[in-house]
């Protein structure tokens, strides 16, 4: 297959069912929002949880973690088998075993059985979310699929707020740790009976197979990337994390060498080379690596300073994050609004705005208004990440829409599990030793959104395609 079938322009595989327009992407951008809500709508209620269920330190770990770890290793393998088995039926019944296991986990007798809900239900998100991208690429067109992946990322992004946001409130109320999951079971049960009757049939969009050595070193590799990051920083960064840190980057490398060795026997890799040089991908990809980590972090970092330094409750931290939710949402959903001639030089200047607010932010490490303020700079400035994934994906082919889909996700995740790791780190270790714990890490998350900016610049320069 040539190189220009791989970055020849937006899709353009039409399909009589795309007709259900809106409906669709409301079904699907809600699954998408209920599967990104559940990574940190738990954070907030691990006190109660470990008070109830009389859980250990390391059982509590697994609860708030072992959802993000699954679910980061499975991604890919979510993404190929829609392409395998069909789109539909892998977001339907990826929603299914969400579901499920969300009800489960709302009522689990135990701390162990809940740690096992939990990471089954990251199972069934790693299922469903990746088809969202791909249902979108294939469904929509031109200016339309635009909008429809600044939904698709402003979901992303705003949910993982609103999830530490919605969850304080919900524990605010005294309505305990269980309503944080059964909340979210007749919402999920009325989308899988309405997906089942608007979601287009497909048969997936490829006949190649699944790649096992690829899949087993790629998932090997973020494996041993995700555990020690998202576990390491309660156990004290034993040496087992550094070694397996290490061993990540050796099987990275080997998972390179498969992907070579598959394409050059005329296989289908399970993530094609070729998206990757897709125009616009790979700053695309740095600036999801940056972005998502300076997020996750700065969403971290608040609920610790504000919860155990300024002794805020979890509700009174929850309404602390309204003003940068708010903020983030409305730039995302005027972004699309842009013409495509102004998105692109933008991009930077969002960046150009988050850094010096996360200064501001650290200086104002207090509270109150200015506290506010500084959060919603923060929340505009990174709104501008709904158009990121439009730009870098916009001439991927959509025979490749699972590739980029799986990468693109995979990616974001791994950005914020490294953000929260690094950043959160650092300032666990100056809180309690020096005043300036807020301020060193906001300069930290600064230095972040910098690396994101100096990306987009790159992604700024890319040609807009004709087509769009």
């Amino acid at each position: 297959m040539s190189q220009t079938a791989a970055v020849s322009s937006p899709v353009t595989t039409k399909s009589p069912e795309s007709k259900a327009g809106g409906l669709l992407l409301a079904i699907i951008l809600v699954g998408q929002f209920l599967a990104i809500l559940n990574v940190n709508i738990v954070n907030v209620a691990t006190p109660t949880i470990e008070s109830d269920l009389h859980s250990s330190g390391a059982g509590l770990q697994m609860v708030v973690a072992g959802y993000t770890i699954v679910y980061a290793v499975l991604l890919i393998t979510g993404a190929r088998v829609g392409d395998l088995f069909g789109y539909r039926r892998a977001f339907l019944g990826g929603l299914a075993v969400f579901t499920v296991t969300t009800l489960a986990a709302g009522l689990a007798p135990g701390t162990g059985w809940l740690v096992a809900f939990r990471l089954i239900q990251g199972a069934g998100a790693a299922m469903m979310m990746p088809q969202v991208m791909t249902l979108i690429q294939r469904n929509y067109h031109g200016q339309a699929r635009g909008r429809a992946i600044g939904l698709w990322s402003l979901v992303i992004s705003g949910g993982i707020v609103v999830g530490q946001a919605l969850g304080g409130i919900l524990l605010g109320l005294g309505l305990g740790w269980r309503i944080l999951f059964l909340v979210l079971v007749p919402v999920a049960v009325l989308l899988l009976v309405a997906g089942m009757r608007v979601l287009p049939s497909d048969s997936g969009g490829g006949k190649a197979g699944l790649d096992p050595a690829g899949l087993v070193t790629l998932s090997a590799a973020v494996l041993l990337l995700v555990v020690p990051l998202v576990l390491g920083r309660d156990l004290g960064w034993p040496v087992w994390g550094w070694l397996s840190m290490g061993l990540s980057v050796v099987m990275f490398g080997a998972f390179v060498a498969i992907e070579r060795w598959v394409t050059s026997r005329g296989g289908r890799p399970l993530v094609d080379a070729r998206v990757l040089r897709a125009p616009g991908m790979r700053p695309g990809l740095a600036i999801l690596l940056f972005g998502p980590a300076t997020w996750g972090a700065f969403l971290f970092v608040s609920a610790l300073h504000l919860q155990g330094d300024l002794h805020m409750t979890p509700l009174a931290s929850g309404m602390m994050m309204v003003p940068c939710a708010l903020a983030f949402g409305l730039v995302g959903l005027a972004w699309p609004r842009l013409p495509m001639r102004l998105q692109r030089p933008l991009v930077p200047v969002g960046y150009v705005v988050a850094a010096p607010a996360y200064v501001g932010l650290g200086l104002a490490a207090g509270g109150g208004l200015s506290y506010a303020i500084m959060s919603a700079l923060i929340g505009a400035g990174l709104g501008v990440q709904v158009a990121v994934t439009n730009m870098a994906t916009e001439q991927v082919d959509g025979a490749y829409a699972a590739d980029a889909s799986g990468a693109l996700l995979t990616v974001m995740q791994l950005g914020q599990v490294i953000g929260v790791a690094t950043v959160g780190t650092l300032f666990i270790t100056l809180q309690g030793r020096s005043t300036s714990a807020s301020l060193v890490s906001s300069l930290a998350m600064a230095g972040l959104a910098v690396l994101a900016g100096l990306s987009a610049l790159f992604l700024a320069r890319r040609r807009t395609p004709s087509t769009l």
